[in-house]
């Protein structure tokens, strides 16, 4: 009968698995930047890429303190992701909507990492790699912080301004209406 596999081997796989995602991004985050239309997204994204720099050096130490040497194993679900952003940046959308978009495919990253990071902290926590456990807390933080920033981006005004953009003529409607609502109030209270 074969050895089975430990919870370190697999805490092994999924670091090598966020080690290559990391890097995949490092190439995709450049693209998302150039892309974006408002000044503060492209920022965000630029940030972005700095901070996940850190993230690989990070992980790099990670494996470093485990006596591992640092390498990857693709990371399936990132490239996929990533493949969903070329696709919604090759669409012809108008420059709000393409912000839009760029906020939701940036947190669908977020949200794959936050997930595999929160993984890493907690089987190095039970594994007693207090350093490892350090270390992946940090990237999971900055992550967290990431998805925030992108979020107050969105709700903050490029969503309204997308929305406003799509359905132009239901905003004017809407505006007639209370106006109109105003006026009959008005007409009833002189009454």
């Amino acid at each position: 009968m074969a050895d089975s596999g430990t919870l370190h081997d697999a805490f092994l796989d999924e670091l090598k698995d966020s080690y290559d995602a990391e890097k995949q991004l490092t190439k995709a985050l450049p693209k998302m930047a150039k892309a974006a239309s408002t000044p503060r997204l492209r920022a965000a994204f630029e940030t972005h890429l700095k901070e996940t720099e850190g993230h690989i050096k990070r992980l790099e130490q990670v494996f470093a303190s485990l006596n591992e040497r640092a390498k990857g194993k693709h990371c399936d679900g990132v490239a996929g992701i990533i493949e969903e952003g070329k696709s919604v940046m090759a669409e012809d959308f108008d420059e709000t909507t393409m912000d839009a978009c760029l906020i939701a495919a940036g947190q669908r990253a977020e949200h794959y990492e936050m997930a595999a990071y929160g993984t890493l902290v907690a089987w190095a926590n039970a594994m007693g790699h207090g350093q490892a456990a350090q270390l992946l807390q940090r990237n999971l933080d900055e992550e967290k912080a990431a998805d925030e920033k992108l979020t107050a981006l969105a709700e903050g005004g490029i969503n309204q301004e997308a929305a406003a953009a799509a359905h132009p003529d239901e905003r004017e409607e809407e505006r007639k209406s209370a106006r109109a609502r105003r006026s009959r109030r008005s007409n009833h209270s002189a009454a």
